[in-house]
């Protein structure tokens, strides 16, 4: 078993901690995760030495770059997204923490005034900030309750929308950012706009993934002194396509678009369990013209790390905060489930002469993924007390040897509590829970009165497409197994499940 020593990091430290004592040796990092970027949009799942550890067909894209680099890089078949919601996402991302920790239970907007990333929660950034990393932060944040505090127009939203989601991000909440050019969540994306490190708000009126592109080169340049020129940077950079809106040429490229206009639906949609009567059907044209578009965008950051020399010494991670179901499984939520194109998410990442690349199974959460970058850049020692996920860069760079690999994978569903009279939503219902294993899917839903809604299970082995729900009641020895183990991982996790004893109540046994 590999062991981490955890510290706990105070705040009032990392500030004093990050006074220029860079080590030329740690690598760079660069993280990308564009949002609803589904795990099967990307062409080289159909190789047969990618296509065998899922067993389901890739999508019809056209994703040259992204081919490419998994390739060279180390290729995660089962990453899988905690609580598949763009802020609880990224609170887990950014902190380690499961959303009860972190504070991000449920997506960031102005009604939900609970659900907010936490202030003094210790995050990847103040941590690499600390041990003198230039950090960058580009594109969408929705990590933030949204108040007042536009800096054009102090006592205000930072529009007149009602309940408004978008949000600022003032430098006290940008946890050792240290250049900034972001926004909360605003989905138009050929009409984007962010605030910058001094809160000054640009509206560039171009394709987002493209202007997103430049900002980064600009970054990686130092074109402008964004960053510390002698000290390595960690660079997050989360475009907002292909998330939804996904309608008309508003909203991707057209040149991308062209790629698809002429396809059918039987063309579009090649996996078993599509619905393709859908409303939504014809959107798969612009979903996929935003993948291409984010392909070449991704292509184009990885030509300017060649370009400068940086390549070598730079860890990069492409991601998503979760998937998109696209028409499969009749739901409209592109997100949200436990369903396979929803909770699995792509996870490909690449350090040149540190990993080999090959294909791995191991499940990967996001909890994950603060501890192990951490420990991929060689600071291990200073991977916070408060991260609840698991170093697995043995996996990563040992080949998985002498690695405590996880059993499964922890699955968190939240949907509002009760409006108080003033209409703000107080907590959050804990709706679903369940767990992913090496083979199975498993859930557990409950209504608000606490009854059991409904048990899911997939045999995702012999079900790649999740067609068949197994009846938990012919198959009471699975069940017992898989219900312990959700058992042990709300435990684990200290969910609410766990503390109020949620499965015992449902004496389902």
């Amino acid at each position: 078993m590999t062991m981490v020593k955890k510290l706990l990091i105070p705040l009032s430290s990392l500030a004093v901690a990050g006074c220029g004592h860079a080590q030329p040796e740690r690598p760079n990092i660069i993280y990308v995760f564009p949002d609803q970027f589904r795990n099967q949009a990307m062409a080289f799942w159909d190789k047969p030495q990618y296509s065998e550890a899922v067993g389901w067909k890739a999508d019809p894209v056209h994703t040259p770059r992204l081919d490419t680099f998994a390739d060279e890089s180390v290729v995660l078949s089962r990453a899988m997204s905690n609580c598949p919601l763009s802020s609880p996402y990224r609170g887990i991302f950014l902190t380690g923490m499961y959303p009860e920790r972190n504070g991000i239970t449920l997506n960031c907007m102005a009604e939900r005034p609970e659900s907010s990333l936490r202030e003094d929660a210790v995050c990847i950034s103040d941590v690499l900030n600390a041990q003198g990393y230039s950090c960058g932060y580009i594109g969408k944040l929705h990590a933030d309750h949204p108040t007042p505090n536009d800096p054009a127009n102090p006592g205000h939203y930072v529009s007149d929308r009602r309940p408004e989601w978008d949000a600022y991000t003032p430098a006290e909440k940008r946890h050792g950012y240290t250049y900034w050019y972001s926004y909360g969540t605003f989905d138009q994306h050929k009409n984007p706009h962010y605030w910058d490190t001094d809160g000054v708000k640009h509206e560039p009126h171009v394709w987002s993934v493209g202007h997103e592109t430049d900002k980064a080169i600009e970054f990686l340049r130092n074109e402008n002194g964004q960053r510390k020129k002698d000290a390595p940077f960690f660079l997050t950079i989360a475009y907002n396509p292909p998330h939804s809106p996904y309608e008309s040429l508003d909203d991707c490229m057209e040149e991308d678009y062209n790629l698809y206009k002429d396809m059918g639906l039987d063309e579009l949609y090649v996996r078993d369990n599509a619905d393709t009567t859908l409303t939504k059907a014809d959107a798969a044209r612009y979903y996929f013209a935003n993948v291409t578009g984010v392909d070449r965008e991704f292509g184009r950051l990885l030509d300017e790390l060649d370009r400068l020399g940086l390549a070598d010494n730079t860890i990069v991670v492409f991601t998503s905060d979760h998937g998109e179901t696209m028409c499969s499984q009749g739901t409209y939520d592109p997100k949200n489930s436990i369903y396979t194109e929803s909770f699995n998410v792509p996870f490909i990442i690449r350090y040149p002469e540190k990993i080999r690349p090959h294909v791995d199974s191991t499940l990967l959460s996001t909890v994950d993924i603060m501890p192990t970058l951490l420990s991929m850049a060689g600071l291990s020692e200073e991977i916070p007390a408060s991260a609840e996920g698991r170093d697995l860069s043995p996996v990563l760079m040992e080949n998985g040897l002498e690695c405590n690999v996880p059993e499964s994978v922890l699955y968190i569903r939240n949907v509002n509590g009760p409006k108080g009279d003033d209409g703000m939503v107080k907590g959050f219902f804990p709706i679903a829970r369940g767990i992913k294993t090496d083979r199975y899917t498993f859930e557990v839903a409950i209504k608000k009165n606490g009854t059991l809604s409904g048990i899911t299970i997939f045999d995702d082995m012999n079900d790649p497409y999740q067609l068949q729900n197994i009846d938990y009641k012919t198959c009471p020895e699975l069940f017992e197994t898989l219900l312990g183990m959700l058992k042990n991982k709300l435990a684990e996790a200290n969910d609410i499940w766990h503390r109020e004893g949620t499965l015992d109540k449902l004496n389902i046994l």
